[in-house]
């Protein structure tokens, strides 16, 4: 066995020759097993975080979304649609028809986007995922499917009937006040048959409709669409995908995957997460050099037994490596026991819901390998250099 270590491992689970030692001893072992704790509760934590605020976008969101490269439309006529009914990487995919309107529900008015989507879109998106009350859209044309946000500034619930109509309306193009108001705008009345609900910002953005009541208001010609939605087949590639898209559609398009549809709350929640980890450090940073407070303090303590290690034969070199040693011991042991009280924390909320967000919301956590690799890797370099610095101010004057 490696001489230094062997000592070290004797010095580190001995108590020294006074309480003052043994309490910053202990003190420093307490916060390494706290900064680990609290770095891989944060990771989890922010995993878990970022796992919730995602998870309505895969309801939401299809794998690709083909855009027009510019304007608000592009042509999808039935050559580019028998091409891409041809590749075998899209499962199923659906035409879009979007755009700005201006909804009136009894006394109240709101502006919303109407989406029109086609009968192949609950095979691209859970539709039956979203919808919280009523049914999703069937063929007839004059159905739609509010937000749960649009539904409630609308005071607008789930008519069974034809007798309660919400109004939309779209601006004709042109120029000037026409005399007759009513002749400006395109409209049509219809019943809300349902009530969707995926996020705040969603829920008061759209009411879906049929492509075809879509088109009518929005005066969109059959060849053209303002988007496209695709579902890929499982294990596909997704740059095989692109190039064949872009074959088909040329430079007229932009297509985008379901990261970059939401690289904003890509990059908010990673930025979140990388502040958090940085914080969470500085600190354990703060309480790690206890560590290096402890083993200077134990350096004082065994210094006879430094000096006559010295006068048998030990070198200079390996005496620093017991103290050395002793404090990479001490904080990777206590790395693991932090990850593993942790650990336990995270099950333990996972299991009984110890932090709320709601009543009826646990906090989410996730566990990851990851999380396990960043907290022992970040915690013991930085016990590392801690217990480093304090071993190299053992010299030839204290041995000699």
């Amino acid at each position: 066995m490696n001489f230094s270590y062997y000592i070290a491992k004797r010095y580190l689970f001995s108590p020294g020759s006074s309480n003052a030692i043994n309490i910053i001893t202990g003190i420093a072992a307490a916060g390494v097993v706290i900064g680990a704790m609290s770095l891989f509760l944060v990771l989890t934590g922010f995993a878990g975080l970022k796992d919730f605020s995602l998870q309505f976008s895969t309801f939401f969101d299809p794998d690709l979304k083909i855009f027009p490269s510019s304007g608000k439309t592009f042509a999808f006529d039935d050559v580019k649609k028998e091409k891409l009914n041809q590749l075998q990487e899209v499962a199923h995919y659906s035409e879009i028809v979007e755009d700005h309107v201006f909804l009136e529900f009894r006394d109240k008015q709101k502006t919303a986007f109407i989406k029109g989507v086609d009968a192949n879109y609950n095979k691209v998106i859970q539709t039956d995922s979203i919808v919280v009350y009523g049914n999703w859209l069937t063929d007839n044309d004059f159905q739609v499917v509010a937000g749960n946000g649009i539904s409630r500034e609308l005071s607008m619930g789930v008519e069974q009937t034809y007798t309660n109509l919400l109004s939309i309306y779209v601006p004709k193009p042109g120029k000037g006040i026409p005399n007759d108001i009513t002749k400006a705008f395109r409209s049509q009345k219809v019943v809300n048959t349902g009530i969707y609900s995926v996020n705040e910002e969603l829920d008061e953005k759209y009411i879906f409709a049929t492509t075809s009541l879509a088109r009518i208001l929005l005066d969109i010609p059959e060849n053209e669409v303002t988007h496209i939605e695709l579902k890929l087949t499982p294990n596909v590639n997704e740059e095989v995908v692109l190039q064949k898209l872009h074959s088909i559609f040329g430079d007229e398009v932009l297509v985008k995957n379901r990261f970059q549809l939401n690289d904003k709350l890509y990059k908010m929640l990673n930025t979140e997460n990388l502040v958090s980890y940085l914080v969470i450090t500085l600190i354990a940073i703060i309480a790690l050099f206890n560590v290096a407070g402890a083993i200077i303090m134990m350096i004082i303590d065994k210094k006879n037994n430094a000096k006559t290690l010295y006068s048998i034969g030990a070198s200079l070199h390996n005496i620093r490596k017991i103290f050395l040693f002793q404090g990479s011991l001490m904080t990777i042991l206590g790395t693991i026991l932090g990850l593993v009280l942790g650990l336990v924390l995270i099950i333990l909320q996972q299991q009984f819901g110890l932090l709320m967000i709601t009543p009826s919301l646990p906090y989410p956590t996730r566990i990851t390998t990851m999380s396990f690799i960043i907290v022992f890797l970040t915690i013991t370099v930085i016990g590392f250099v801690a217990s480093l610095l304090a071993s190299s101010r053992i010299n030839q004057k204290l041995v000699a």
